[in-house]
């Protein structure tokens, strides 16, 4: 299995990129985000990534990496509180752990992502497919970044086209704002709640559909299968 160990500090990750070779793992260091992004051609199985770059917050390189692979990737940081947990989480990573750390159960940790990761690409769905987001009137093509209504294209800027792509990849599943905050500005702050308000207004705005984006008042939003109210949305689960 190849690890990708994007660590900051040159003592530590020496030390862990060690031990981790001892057990086995090819192992590829970085200690920038730029470098985490070069290395990623060498296709890592697991990513262990540290929050503190000198380049990068390791949030934001969360979202960068999720946007180009679908690598399982487990942050490793100091960062104990539970909002950067669940921030880490929400962007897309696999596992959240707390330095220090036991070495026994970060390999541990590695091997379940590993394992999750591949049930998963056995079940994936054609590229195609996936690209393709239907919400009742509503058609939103990831690759292309191109949505549509009743075949009509409509132009959005790139904060709205992600917001829209978040909410329809699971129509009527109400999509928490913290959780929207966290994928679309890749950050934890509250103070995005109401630029989050103001996306969402100018999003109903542009798609003309009454009733497509649903308010769920002190939970967050949800796109409607069918285009109109849903009468009884339902709350996303957890991150795994």
């Amino acid at each position: 299995m190849r690890l990708l160990v994007v660590e900051d500090d040159v003592r530590v990750a020496a030390a862990l990129c060690s031990v981790l070779r001892r057990h086995g793992f090819e192992v590829d260091p970085a200690c920038t985000a730029a470098e985490a992004l070069e290395r990623l051609a060498n296709e890592p199985d697991v990513i262990l990534l540290d929050l503190g770059l000198p380049d990068s917050d390791g949030f934001e390189l969360c979202g960068r990496i999720r946007a180009v692979r679908d690598v399982p990737i487990i942050m490793v940081t100091a960062r104990s509180d539970v909002r950067s947990r669940i921030h880490g989480l929400h962007l897309g990573a696999d596992d959240y752990v707390v330095k220090p750390y036991d070495v026994g159960e970060l390999i541990a940790r590695i091997h379940v992502v590993s394992r999750r990761s591949a049930r998963h690409d056995g079940a994936r769905p054609a590229e195609p497919a996936a690209a393709e987001l239907i919400a009742g009137r509503i058609d939103l093509d990831r690759l292309r970044r191109v949505v549509s209504v009743d075949g009509v294209p409509v132009s959005l800027t790139r904060k709205e086209f992600d917001l829209l792509a978040v909410l329809a990849r699971r129509p009527g599943v109400v999509c928490p704002r913290d959780q929207l905050i966290s994928e679309v500005w890749h950050t934890n702050w509250q103070g995005n709640q109401r630029t989050l308000e103001v996306h969402i207004a100018s999003l109903r705005a542009k798609l003309k559909v009454p009733g497509a984006i649903q308010t769920v008042r002190g939970v967050g939003y949800c796109v409607t299968a069918d285009g109109g109210p849903s009468p009884r949305p339902r709350t996303a689960p957890p991150h795994p």
